[in-house]
């Protein structure tokens, strides 16, 4: 048994807690990204666009976020290509994250009054100009506490990714525990690590969601 210190265990905690963060940002930026497409396709007035966003959402809202990650990394494994950990890692979150987001913001581009649609069909405004200048930026405030709220949820799935070997806090915590048969400490520590990320990211939801409750009200 390798003899380690407590300091010894959080030491080596906060450098595997850096790729937990930097995972979790990447999730953000590029399933936003991806979400935001499917928004766009999911709100068109193309059917076609319509189905094919309708049933990306529910393919990866349906299945399980652990089977997707397996799918992700040795589905493409099958066609001769190597797959690292953390590529599959954030493949699999990012097409996750997307679906969600996308449902999150439909319901708040769905909450815009639809007189603000039909004033700027009055103008002749087409479907991009019309969410640009007029259903976005609403939706946007409506929007900011709710996706706040699932960047908490990302960081928490991006334990599930430990299962592929991609070494991020939980990876870190079992590795940590075999070398030094302290399950109690390690473990704790680790959940200080997520409470210290998840819990100011929650209260800031809440917080915005007082807020702009408060502006829509008045």
């Amino acid at each position: 048994m390798i003899s380690f210190t407590t300091w010894d265990i959080v030491r080596n905690l906060m450098l595997a807690w850096r790729w937990t963060i930097l995972l979790t940002l990447v999730t953000f930026v590029l399933g936003g990204t991806l979400g935001l497409i499917i928004l766009f396709m999911r709100t068109s007035r193309q059917a076609w666009l319509r189905q094919v966003a309708r049933l990306y959402i529910e393919l990866f809202q349906g299945t399980p976020l652990l089977m997707q990650l397996f799918l992700v990394f040795f589905g493409i494994a099958l066609f001769g290509i190597e797959v690292p950990a953390w590529l599959a890692a954030g493949l699999a979150l990012m097409c996750w994250s997307a679906s969600y987001l996308a449902e999150i913001w439909r319901g708040c581009v769905e909450a815009v009054p639809k007189g603000q649609w039909e004033a700027s069909s009055v103008l002749a405004m087409g479907y991009f100009q019309q969410m640009r200048h007029i259903v976005l930026p609403q939706a946007f405030r409506i929007a900011i506490a709710p996706t706040v709220g699932f960047g908490v949820q990302i960081i928490k799935s991006t334990a599930v990714t430990s299962i592929i070997g991609f070494v991020e806090l939980s990876k870190a915590g079992t590795v940590i525990t075999n070398a030094t048969f302290r399950p109690f400490t390690v473990f704790a520590i680790v959940g200080v690590f997520y409470f210290v990320l998840c819990w100011p990211l929650s209260k800031y939801s809440q917080s915005l969601e007082r807020k702009y409750n408060a502006a829509h009200r008045h």
